[in-house]
């Protein structure tokens, strides 16, 4: 079982669940709790080899279909039948593949700096990574891979954040995410016409260079998909504009859990 918290105000209130990103942890969502727990319950997850989960939870063949029932085996065994889904960067597929694997179990999806296709030059980073990902210590490629992300001066706290996190890993557990990517272009391809269903908010922040153009592609296609950008912000946008962030999310969660409640009365 994953490590996990809980913030519960009662039965009624939305749940919110947090996936963070490889190499951070649930402590990365340190700027939402105050806001989010006012008016939510809130799950706080730590995937498998990150902050206080276990580490060597991987079988040969794990795919990010076992990561996300790391989050839903949680989820059952609080008996949360349905929750609304905050993901950040590679968080995000997870999120996504929670989505496109128990559609029933997810409210919404909300993801942050989301990670939805590799361009050639994140494509490049990747292949690099993997070719030496077993004789460079991890921590030195993470940061190469963070600064290359977050170039900015107005990034380093979410650099620093995650390059933090990423500490507390080990460099075998760093090897089976980084292999998780190597084959995540078809595989998010089909993700994003499977969870078309699904409210789909994505929030981007305006600096997040590598990562925006397919989003705005995919949004493009889908309509009932929304696309919001921070200004001022990098791809970490839940740390570098944390008001915006909470506000854009609060609203969106307001107003799909109008929309259900409409339908209920209807």
């Amino acid at each position: 079982m994953l490590h996990y918290k809980t913030y519960e105000i009662g039965p009624e209130a939305p749940w919110v669940t947090f996936v963070h990103g490889a190499g951070g942890s649930s402590s990365t969502w340190f700027k939402q709790i105050r806001e989010f727990r006012k008016k939510h319950n809130v799950l706080l997850v730590d995937l498998r080899g990150h902050g206080k989960s276990e580490r060597g939870r991987w079988k040969k063949g794990d795919t990010f279909l076992d990561v996300a029932k790391d989050v839903v085996d949680v989820l059952d065994k609080l008996k949360i039948e349905q929750t609304h889904v905050i993901g950040m960067s590679l968080g995000t597929i997870v999120a996504q593949t929670i989505a496109d694997n128990y559609p029933e179990r997810v409210s919404s999806l909300i993801l942050g700096g989301a990670i939805i296709r590799f361009d050639i030059r994140t494509k490049f980073l990747i292949a690099v990574g993997n070719a030496t990902k077993l004789f460079i210590p991890y921590m030195l490629l993470y940061k190469i891979f963070a600064y290359i992300i977050m170039p900015r001066k107005q990034h380093e706290e979410s650099r620093l954040a995650f390059v933090n996190q990423a500490k507390k890993m080990c460099q075998k557990e760093f090897i089976k995410w980084f292999s998780l990517t190597r084959l995540i272009n078809p595989y998010l391809d089909r993700l994003q016409a499977s969870t078309t269903d699904i409210p789909t908010l994505f929030i981007m922040g305006d600096e997040d260079y590598l990562f925006i153009p397919p989003i705005e592609e995919v949004v493009r296609q889908n309509e009932g998909f929304e696309f919001i950008k921070i200004k001022n912000s990098g791809h970490v946008c839940n740390i570098d504009q944390p008001e915006k962030f909470n506000q854009l999310s609060i609203n969106y969660i307001s107003k799909i859990e109008h929309r259900k409640a409409a339908i209920q009365i209807g």
